[in-house]
């Protein structure tokens, strides 16, 4: 069983941890607005995040999938909700001594874009179904898959968030900040296009 949750693990975090709209979102926002003031984010988004694999796990993607305007309705609210956020980012303060007198969403914000995240279910739903960790129980094969893929989650997510708050401390030129800072909010919104696409 270890070498199973070890392949597992070796699908996962690249796949699971590789830029999308919920990580670009996270080492935005660490960038803009630091690792402390994000946490709520964060937590909402590994919440969604471990919702989706719910999901995954107990077949109702399925039920989402088959509901076009469903899923056409979250699209939408998921990509107006990336420009807000991809606006935040690149408008935030920038520099060392930069005002943090504006909020960083919070956690419903973070629920929301990790429920609506097409790259999430792409993801989780090829390492959940590719592998197989307890070949004759498929009820202990579901619990681990779904606590390694938890940890996963929590890894790559304040992994990202911690990578942009480390990020924005490197940076004391506030010109190179805002420059940053608006890098990340094109490639949030550039993410969100490749999951699109790659989703259809």
């Amino acid at each position: 069983m270890a070498n199973e949750l070890l392949l597992l693990w070796l699908a996962a975090f690249p796949l699971m941890g590789s830029p999308g709209p919920a990580t670009m979102s996270l080492a935005g926002l660490g960038m803009a607005f630091g690792f402390r003031s994000s946490l709520s984010y964060l937590v909402g988004i590994i919440a969604g995040t471990t919702g989706v694999l719910l999901m995954i796990a107990t077949g109702v993607t399925t039920l989402i999938l088959a509901q076009p305007v469903f899923l056409t309705a979250l699209t939408i609210l998921a990509g107006i909700y990336i420009l807000y956020l991809a606006w935040k980012i690149a408008t935030a303060p920038v520099g060392p001594l930069a005002p943090r007198s504006e909020q960083a969403p919070a956690f419903v914000p973070g629920f929301s874009l990790a429920i609506a995240n097409p790259k999430a279910f792409a993801a989780i739903g090829a390492v959940y179904a590719g592998h197989t960790v307890v070949a004759d129980d498929l009820t202990a094969d579901a619990v681990y898959k779904l606590a390694a893929l938890a940890l996963v989650i929590v890894i790559v997510n304040t992994a990202w968030l911690a990578f942009g708050a480390i990020f924005s401390r490197i940076l004391t030129n506030p010109a190179i900040g805002r420059a940053v800072n608006v890098l990340f909010a094109v490639m949030l919104v550039t993410s969100v296009a490749f999951a699109l696409l790659a989703a259809e």
